[in-house]
């Protein structure tokens, strides 16, 4: 068996039973560091690698999120999920020719989403949607590989909280295929609780990106896997923001306390 073999199948271990933290680093850096917590699966983050290139989410490449992938897959030891954002395409063709370049980097598993970027239609159309994560499926087969595929509906993300409409979705794209499905920024236990019923027995992933809800809360609702998407990278961001602008502000430097010995934490390779 290959290194990704073994990921992969731990990886589809984790989804079996019980609830795992899978966070999101944004670099090589972020991402030993994350598993030398003791984390045993990282996600990349689509907005955390774009803020490394000076870009807002969703406006990198193809080539670029293929490198990063292989990057942050180098860098450790434990599966790694790719945030694949929509495929990088629309038709569902091109989604499964990019899904396929994507499992070639040594990934354990990747999400595909519905969102359009487009406002005044957030959303695919149902039947393409679907279509696109069948596809995605089509190209793990192919490659062998196994990926475990995540279908993502982003209705909450993009101004169209219906519920019952992101059911519909994650039902259909558990029909297509998809292991593991995921509805960002859903944000109340009646809502998470819906989805994990809608799709039982799939195992569903819960963003948290604010404080309202624990790890052990998650787990008691039947929560299998828990991302923070870009929250940690904006964690981070937050901290040296303030730091710089309080010496662009006042000339003072007080946040320069405490502060962690961050060579020690790579110093025993």
């Amino acid at each position: 068996m290959t290194v990704q073999d073994d990921r992969v199948a731990a990886f589809h271990r984790l989804h079996s039973s019980d609830c795992f933290v899978m966070p999101n680093p944004w670099d090589a850096g972020s991402a030993r560091a994350l598993g030398r917590l003791g984390f045993k699966a990282l996600a990349t983050t689509s907005a955390g690698f774009a803020w490394t290139l000076g870009r807002a989410d969703n406006h990198v490449t193809l080539d670029q999120t293929l490198d990063h992938l292989r990057v942050v897959v180098d860098a450790v030891d434990v599966p790694v999920n790719a945030d694949f954002e929509g495929g990088f395409a629309v038709d569902p063709e091109q989604v499964h020719g990019n899904v396929k370049l994507a499992a070639a980097t040594g990934i354990a598993g990747l999400s595909i989403e519905d969102s359009t970027g487009d406002e005044a239609v957030p959303l695919h159309e149902f039947g393409l949607a679907v279509e696109r994560v069948r596809a995605a499926r089509q190209a793990i087969d192919e490659s062998g590989t196994g990926l475990v595929l995540t279908g993502r509906s982003e209705g909450f993300v993009v101004g169209r909280p219906d519920i019952d409409e992101t059911i519909r979705r994650l039902r259909a794209y558990a029909e297509a295929g998809a292991d593991c499905l995921y509805a960002p920024r859903i944000g109340t236990v009646e809502h998470v609780g819906a989805v994990i019923a809608a799709v039982s027995p799939k195992p569903v992933n819960l963003l948290i990106n604010a404080p309202f809800i624990t790890v052990a809360e998650a787990a008691s609702l039947g929560v299998r896997r828990i991302s923070v998407g870009g929250t940690l990278a904006r964690a981070a961001w937050a901290g040296f923001l303030r730091a710089a602008q309080e010496i662009a502000d006042a000339g003072t430097f007080s946040r320069f306390e405490g502060l962690p010995n961050v060579d020690a934490l790579f110093g025993h390779e």
